[in-house]
């Protein structure tokens, strides 16, 4: 990971346009490829961003300077350095991922043997699907055979729904998997949660954690 504090201006040129003022920022740089522009007041939502895959040049077209980010669609994020305070790289290594509580592992469990409770026809693939940037907790298909990423928390907000869209980035790569959708299931869903998954085209799921245990129950009684 690269971490560069520049005082800076950055325009974005796409599907729409925006523009950033010249102040101090952090860029970050990711190994994935990755380029990310952070404020000092926004916790851990970025201010512009370019997902992967992109390309990044610095000094662009004989700009000294400019460094410009360019994704598959062809949309640019264009940064212009005006003054770098910090230019620092770091080896991270392989992230070993989020490692859940007993009751999101419990969930998991019950649900991938219960996969009908996402819906009629539905099917699992498996669980754990692994990605280059850790595991989707289930993978699975429903009734008309459209691959299924699904998510799961104890309790759901919107680093969840994040989590989930980048690995459907990843997973709609894959043409053996292609077109992949996702749905957040968890005990409880926040508003704001629901509302970003919504607006990304994310199912959600609301899951009954003692309703799974009793059908686990069921399941295993034999009077």
């Amino acid at each position: 990971m690269r971490l560069v504090i520049a005082r800076c201006s950055v325009d974005y040129a796409g599907r729409l346009t925006a523009h950033l003022p010249s102040a101090p920022r952090l860029i970050l740089v990711k190994a994935d490829g990755s380029v990310s522009i952070h404020a000092d007041d926004r916790a851990y939502k970025p201010l512009n961003w370019m997902s992967p895959p992109c390309t990044l040049k610095e000094g662009a077209d004989g700009e000294e300077g400019v460094w410009t980010v360019i994704n598959k669609a062809g949309e640019k994020l264009i940064i212009t350095m005006e003054e770098i305070l910090h230019d620092s790289s770091h080896e991270l290594g392989v992230d070993p991922g989020l490692i859940k509580d007993g009751v999101e592992a419990h969930l998991q469990e019950l649900l991938a043997d219960r996969i009908e409770t996402l819906g009629d026809g539905y099917t699992l693939i498996r669980r754990e699907y692994m990605t280059a940037i850790g595991p989707v907790d289930i993978l699975c298909r429903d009734a008309e055979g459209q691959t299924v990423a699904v998510e799961i928390k104890r309790r759901g907000e919107i680093d969840g729904v994040e989590q989930l869209t980048r690995y459907l980035e990843l997973l709609n790569r894959d043409p053996h998997l292609a077109p992949v959708r996702g749905i957040f299931a968890a005990q409880e869903i926040k508003p704001q949660a629901r509302v970003l998954a919504t607006d990304r085209g994310i199912g959600c799921a609301v899951l009954d954690y003692d309703a799974l245990r009793g059908i686990e129950d069921d399941k295993l009684r034999l009077f």
